[in-house]
């Protein structure tokens, strides 16, 4: 908010950071944004080159050292000129809200949604060869990867999957056979980083596309929100995976997307409230303009209770998400997932409920503007339309706030009692 003049969070490097991402999105994405997030166009090979020579695309790995090492290996440059060493956290948050500005969520995810939540699982726990294949040309923008892990019979429940591999008879690699459903960038993704059920337990494994095409296959899935996310149905009917794609140890894969969840999860709400705050943004703008019975919006009372009424919510979830981001860029990656894993669900569950909110009291502002797919009210209509994914995505809200309370319940360690006078 405006009123944020002074942080203990940001430095220097945060506010150079931010006005070079903001130059990049103005200047590459937001002229087509609108346009190409409504009629669905699939983000250009072009434009993912132009992002991975401009650093964008390393952004989503910075923190891990691990990429840091290869960003200077292939003689890239972060936005702002920012050292790989000093990029936290915090620029992260900024990136997704900068990032998410246009308000196009389909588009954005198409852009990047597949990269951010399928390749880090790959650099945190692969092995170093298995990553001198992918990182660079993911990183470039020469390829792109998703994350597989949901199916239809398997969402926020995902020990019930049922994508298996059988290991072959030398051993030298998998068959594997099932579906997975709702993959974000999938349409256009090379690396498919699945969890597989095999004998040795839930495996992480990468999918690759083009040494598969017969037994593998993407089809697209028409959902609230553009085609442009590349959201896809994907089959597998005994793909070959080499044992050296294998993500870490087999058998360790659930471990390693529970882990993979608490930093997508927060990453998710760093751009959803960026898209409620935008909501706030345009509805200000609208009141303040028209005039309806003689007065602006602005000038009726119920229109500035709803105004307020966002303001305070949206606000009030960028505080706790400044808050846990802090707590996150001290903790180690063992304690985030003990400890910080519950404050990250309930967050991400808060996050989506002032989402809703904001969808409700937008449309309400707009009036019939916020139900037409062009004109002044083209970005609340897209978000009134598209913002309920953010409460099913990287587990539902149910699953999210039971998964938060749970976590309390352990910490408590069977000593909660009543206090007596």
């Amino acid at each position: 908010g405006f009123w944020r003049r002074k942080s203990p969070y940001y430095k220097e490097s945060h506010h150079h950071f931010r006005a070079a991402m903001r130059d990049f999105v103005d200047k590459e994405i937001r002229p087509r944004a609108i346009k190409d997030d409504e009629d669905g166009v699939y983000p250009s090979q072009e434009l993912s080159e132009i992002m991975g020579r401009a650093g964008i695309i390393c952004c989503l790995v910075a923190v891990d050292p691990k990429a840091q090492a290869y960003i200077h290996k292939l003689g890239l440059t972060l936005p702002g000129g920012l050292p790989p060493e000093e990029f936290d956290i915090f620029h992260s948050l900024i990136f997704s809200e900068e990032f998410r500005r246009t308000g196009t969520y389909g588009l954005g995810d198409g852009l990047i949604g597949g990269t951010a939540i399928g390749l880090p699982v790959i650099l945190k726990f692969g092995s170093d060869e298995l990553c001198d294949r992918i990182v660079p040309d993911v990183l470039l923008g020469k390829k792109r990867c998703a994350l597989a892990i949901s199916e239809p019979y398997a969402g926020s429940d995902v020990a019930q999957i049922k994508t298996h591999g059988i290991l072959s008879a030398d051993g030298s690699h998998y068959s594997v056979s099932g579906v997975k459903k709702w993959i974000t960038g999938g349409m256009f993704a090379e690396f498919f980083s699945t969890l597989v059920s095999t004998k040795q337990g839930m495996t992480m494994m990468v999918v690759e596309r083009s040494a598969n095409a017969e037994t593998f296959s993407t089809k697209q899935i028409l959902t609230s929100y553009s085609k442009a996310a590349g959201t896809s149905y994907v089959e597998y009917d005994g793909a070959t995976v080499p044992r050296q794609n294998i993500i870490g140890k087999e058998g360790n894969g659930f471990y390693y997307a529970m882990a993979n969840f608490n930093t997508e999860r927060w990453g998710m709400v760093c751009a959803g409230n960026r898209m409620s705050r935008l909501m706030v943004e345009e509805c200000f703008r609208w009141a303040m303009s028209r005039k309806i019975f003689g007065k602006r919006l602005i000038d009726q009372p119920v229109i500035r209770y709803k105004l307020a009424n966002m303001v305070a919510e949206v606000e009030s979830v960028h505080s706790m998400l400044e808050d846990l981001t802090f707590q996150m860029s001290v903790s180690s990656p063992k304690e985030i997932d003990q400890v910080l894993a519950g404050p990250i669900a309930l967050l991400k569950y808060k996050q989506t409920r002032v989402a809703q909110l904001c969808a409700d009291n937008a449309c309400q502002i707009f009036g019939g503007r916020a139900l037409t797919r062009s004109g002044l009210g083209v970005l609340v209509e897209k978000f009134q339309r598209s913002q309920k994914m953010q409460a099913i995505l990287g587990g539902s809200e149910e699953i999210l706030a039971d998964l938060a309370i749970r976590q309390a319940m352990k910490a408590a360690k069977g000593d909660a009692r009543l206090s007596r006078l």
